[in-house]
């Protein structure tokens, strides 16, 4: 009888480290930092995920992931494509992140001290600094200006961005 417990008590123990290091590897593999883990927008995490606002930035957003660390609320956007080579993120994915800081801010009350962008090969650190919370807003009022513009000028230097997009037949200034 003791024998039966024996085994099935290893058996347990077995299987909760089991789902134990599985769990671990999957927040790696996600770029999620040590935290809890209170905000998701990914399906596979069962945490609320309603859209960021700002109705004095008329901002919206919502992160992949918020995780509450010992320095702070940390957003965290996963990308599905490589870093770039330099060792730091795409300008457009800084911004990005950078909108969730400031919404994140707005929310909570709380300057997020960084986030984290994480690539197929890389998760990148980027300070949420006063100097980037300036750049953004600064190209939040730049594109509102333009967006308010009869003919806004088209950007067709991305050669993959062209070949991907939908309306490339009816363009005619298509890249490449």
């Amino acid at each position: 009888m003791w024998k039966s417990l024996l085994v099935v008590s290893l058996l347990c123990v077995g299987l909760a480290l089991w789902l134990a290091i599985r769990a671990s590897r999957g927040r790696r593999r996600s770029g999620l930092p040590k935290g809890r883990l209170v905000y998701a927008d990914t399906g596979k995490w069962s945490v609320v995920s309603r859209p960021y606002f700002s109705r004095q930035y008329q901002l919206t957003g919502k992160p992949d992931y918020l995780v509450e660390t010992r320095t702070g609320l940390v957003p965290v956007e996963v990308k599905r494509t490589s870093a770039p080579g330099n060792g730091t993120a795409y300008d457009s994915h800084i911004m990005q992140l950078a909108a969730y800081c400031l919404l994140i801010e707005q929310e909570h009350e709380e300057t997020p001290p960084f986030g984290l962008i994480h690539y197929n090969n890389a998760t990148i650190q980027i300070d949420f600094t006063t100097a980037l919370r300036r750049q953004l807003i600064d190209l939040m009022k730049e594109m509102r200006k333009e967006g308010s513009r009869r003919n806004v000028p088209r950007n067709h230097e991305q050669v993959a961005r062209c070949r991907a997009c939908g309306v490339r037949h009816a363009c005619g200034d298509e890249a490449g």
